[in-house]
């Protein structure tokens, strides 16, 4: 049961989002930057971070929608949903390029604090091919995602068990991106 007055029924972050939709506008529109507008990196790429992040942090909405985000925009890549599931299972040792594992080091570093980044971390994702850019995106994915994961637990929002719930908003959300409203 959520610890304050949140619509009833509506999954994750959702529920706080239409409580106070003059922030969840803000949200929506750093959300979009990082995670759908164009980029270096895919957008399943990006939302492989952010599920990481979640994962790491043990929110489990959060996790799982952003895990099927990543799953519809991957729907090209042959075996997606094996590649989503185990960066969500073992992130440091998933079969993803060197780079991508580098930015996931890089967003699970800051997950655990910001000082926690190390020169050496940075260092090593520049010499796969991160570029600046890449390495500030992946740091500010896992530091937002630690604010979304905080929020959607911190107000303990409503989690759905059903599979096919997070599907369904995966998918929409994959083909809509995040500057289309809450729901």
């Amino acid at each position: 049961m959520p610890h304050i007055d949140l619509p009833e029924g509506v999954p994750g972050i959702r529920g706080p989002m239409l409580y106070r939709p003059d922030t969840a506008q803000h949200m929506n529109e750093l959300v979009s930057v990082l995670l759908h507008d164009e980029h270096t990196l895919s957008a399943g790429e990006r939302e492989m971070i952010g599920a990481a992040v979640s994962r790491a942090n043990e929110c489990v909405y959060c996790s799982t929608i952003h895990a099927s985000i990543a799953v519809h925009q991957l729907h090209a890549v042959e075996g997606a949903r094996d590649l989503v599931e185990s960066v969500l299972r073992d992130p440091l040792h998933a079969p993803v390029s060197d780079k991508l594992n580098a930015l996931l080091v890089l967003a699970l570093q800051v997950r655990k604090g910001g000082k926690e980044v190390t020169p050496e971390a940075v260092a090593h994702a520049r010499s796969v091919g991160a570029t600046d850019l890449e390495i500030h995106d992946a740091i500010l994915i896992g530091a937002s995602f630690c604010m979304f994961n905080r929020y959607v637990d911190g107000l303990a929002t409503y989690t759905p068990d059903d599979p096919a719930v997070y599907d369904e908003l995966g998918a929409r959300r994959a083909a809509q991106g995040y500057r289309v409203g809450i729901t």
